[in-house]
């Protein structure tokens, strides 16, 4: 066992995300952008717009909010060029992508999985506590695909509620890459890849057994119906002493 935990243990021994694997997570977001814009018949620019904001929309809140560091999006060229290679790509060959099934779905939660990741990280770089660094995680995560709905013209995915758990999924990999850095030790890759699994696992279960978010429901009466009981038996007595 401790020969396991040393394994693990190993990698990027001071905490930075690989470039590669940051690179990945653009790719994959924008590769999710670009199948929602093939979905909707967008045109060229359609599609390379929406591969933008997804593979770059979550990084650039998390630099606006964290006002710490570089901003991702103007100072990594080669994201962007992947971006608009990918929307561009996609655009005029869609079909392979296609045959995959639930493309789509699996690119968008890959993705997010990958940036929450992205968010953590940053944020524990620059000396953030633990609530504050899984907050960065989940509005990294979710945050392409909210501007994404947004540029749409839809209601964003994680405020719908027969949404499937895609925020919670986002918090649960956010979790994990905090509880395993921070308490064992794992080091990335490692940490970011088993926050990624964790995400893309909570997001499939819950399509899985169809767990999905409720609406809000009124609790008020319930809540004031045991005082209405107690004043109307108060209202009883005072009734039959008086007579």
């Amino acid at each position: 066992m401790p020969d396991a935990i040393s394994l693990f243990a190993q990698g990027t021994h001071v905490l930075m995300l690989p470039a590669w694997l940051e690179l990945a997570a653009v790719v994959v977001g924008s590769l999710s952008g670009s199948l929602v814009a093939i979905e909707r018949q967008l045109d060229l620019t359609g599609c390379v717009a929406l591969s933008l904001i997804c593979g770059l929309g979550g990084g650039l809140i998390r630099d606006v909010i964290m006002q710490e560091g570089d901003v991702y999006m103007l100072n990594s060229t080669a994201a962007t060029v992947l971006c608009v290679v990918a929307g561009a790509i996609v655009f005029h060959f869609p079909t392979a992508l296609r045959r995959i099934p639930n493309a789509i779905e699996w690119a968008d939660i890959l993705s997010v999985g990958l940036f929450c990741a992205a968010g953590v990280n940053k944020a524990l770089m620059y000396g953030l506590g633990g609530v504050q660094a899984v907050l960065m995680g989940v509005i990294t995560g979710v945050g392409g695909g909210m501007l994404r709905d947004v540029f749409l013209g839809d209601v964003p995915k994680i405020f719908q509620p027969s949404t499937n758990y895609y925020a919670v999924s986002a918090l649960g990999g956010s979790l994990v890459y905090l509880v395993l850095y921070r308490y064992f030790h794992v080091m990335n890759p490692w940490v970011a890849i088993v926050c990624t699994l964790v995400t893309v696992a909570l997001r499939r279960l819950s399509l899985r057994f169809g767990l999905v978010s409720s609406p809000s429901h009124d609790y008020t009466n319930e809540l004031l119906a045991p005082m209405r009981r107690v004043a109307e038996r108060a209202q009883e007595r005072s009734r039959r002493t008086n007579q």
